[in-house]
């Protein structure tokens, strides 16, 4: 495993960013929702950091979530492991719950950013009760829109760091160092899943499952939809107009 890069390893210009960053993080306004969505490979993990240092946000996936109170043994956790153990599907109620204890947690005080949920209407439904106990809401759901048959070349490229959720593409955001995270050193991995043979099975259950959901939102006025068939670097600026985040 490669060394943890030090300060030294980091430009004027990366070392100044981040003192930014921490500045803006110190007079965001708070209490801002956003749910990303998208396709597999439409660059949510590439997009979802970025998004959150902005905002100084909590990322909050579902699939983390799930694995995280499954292995810190919280009480549904262990209900959520019991039921996977037997090959079933999570409740709604179980998932609803992991999300809403996430949600409380410091580094979600700003804001939060929900990637993988809410699945469904229901799922929706139970979210918008569950923030309006706690004095939140959501403001604004992401949908990276970009057609199904661009997806397999940006699929089967794409390398992630499993502590941060970074992804890499080996040709449209390759790392530096290939199969190494930039910012730790460590190794990448590929998805099992992140292949031609299971993508269509993939597309066609996010297509069934998220279309209703953003319909859902739609008659909430919330919907911004960014055209994710371009350069990293051009869909993080159009994300940055249409959620109204000034600065570089």
């Amino acid at each position: 495993m490669a060394a943890p890069m030090s300060l030294a390893d980091y430009s004027l210009e990366e070392l100044l960013d981040e003192a930014q960053r921490r500045i803006n993080c110190v007079k965001a306004p708070g209490n801002r929702g956003v749910i990303l969505m998208g396709p597999p490979g439409a660059g949510k993990g590439t997009q979802a950091p970025k998004l959150k240092d902005e905002l100084c946000a909590c990322h909050l996936s579902t699939g983390d979530l799930l694995r995280s109170a499954v292995s810190r043994g919280t009480e549904l956790g262990n209900q959520a492991k019991a039921i996977m153990d037997r090959g079933d599907l999570v409740s709604d109620d179980i998932v609803n719950g992991i999300v809403a204890e996430a949600i409380d947690a410091p580094e979600c005080e700003k804001a939060f950013i929900l990637d993988g949920y809410p699945r469904t209407v229901q799922q929706a439904k139970a979210l918008d009760d569950i923030l309006t106990q706690k004095g939140k809401q959501i403001d604004d759901v992401v949908q990276l829109d970009i057609e199904d048959d661009i997806l397999t070349e940006r699929i089967t490229g794409r390398w992630i760091h499993k502590a941060s959720g970074r992804s890499y593409h080996t040709k449209f955001n390759p790392p530096k160092e290939a199969g190494v995270d930039d910012v730790t050193g460590e190794p990448l991995y590929q998805r099992p899943d992140d292949t031609a043979e299971v993508l269509p099975k993939r597309l066609q259950n996010y297509h069934a499952q998220t279309t209703p959901v953003i319909d859902y939102y739609k008659h909430a006025g919330k919907v911004k939809v960014i055209n994710a068939d371009a350069k990293m670097s051009t869909v993080w600026e159009r994300m940055k107009a249409a959620l109204g985040i000034s600065g570089e």
